[in-house]
């Protein structure tokens, strides 16, 4: 099983839940310290914790077969984190996935392999992972599910290219994606991010 940080409501008595998910070098506990300013009152929150620090070993955009053992190990960590949800009876249109740099690839990453009607996608500087995209690595229908990917326009770890051709392949895939590039060179989660889930993802529906 994996190790996962719980906070929020005891997942047997929400009806929502989301799922952080930490960047390269972190872990479960600092994501945690996002919860205070997301719109999370009426959530189950789990965050999982990759081994070793780090979900997968090079940077997204590395050949694939380098992060190919750590990515699905990683994967199957979410797998397995949403299963709980699901066998607690909160429907995947109640669940949001949400995470920051290598977290935030990740996100994106397992919600496309696994698209459907989901509560939302919060990618906080990340886009999809592999060498390039690879369209039969992702199957299913979005739905409508909405997506939202910020970043700085020249961040050094993610490159604006690689935000825009994930944002083009989730939409095909029926996400409704929102992309905030920032000019602020930072990489980091900024206020204005903030308050966009807050007002589009995490509002009392």
């Amino acid at each position: 099983m994996p190790d996962i940080k719980r906070v929020g409501l005891p997942l047997h008595g929400a009806k929502r839940a989301i799922i952080l998910i930490h960047g390269r070098g972190a872990t479960a506990e600092s994501m945690l310290s996002l919860v205070p300013h997301l719109n999370l009152t009426d959530y189950a929150i789990l965050a999982p914790q990759a081994n070793g620090n780090s979900w997968y070993p090079f940077g997204f955009m590395a050949t694939d077969e380098g992060n190919k053992v750590a990515l699905d190990n990683s994967l199957g960590i979410l797998k397995e984190t949403w299963s709980e949800v699901e066998a607690a009876g909160i429907l995947a249109e109640n669940t949001v996935f949400l995470g920051f740099s290598q977290g935030a690839c990740l996100s994106l990453e397992f919600s496309a392999r696994n698209a459907q009607k989901f509560g939302g996608v919060v990618a906080f500087t990340g886009g999809l992972i592999g060498e390039k995209l690879k369209t039969e690595n992702y199957s299913g229908d979005f739905q409508g599910t909405p997506i939202f990917i910020g970043s700085s326009d020249r961040d050094f770890h993610v490159p604006a290219k690689r935000i825009k051709e994930s944002a083009d392949l989730l939409r095909k895939m029926g996400a409704d994606v929102t992309i905030e590039l920032s000019d602020d060179p930072g990489h980091t989660i900024r206020e204005d991010e903030i308050n966009w889930v807050n007002q589009n993802i995490f509002t009392n529906r």
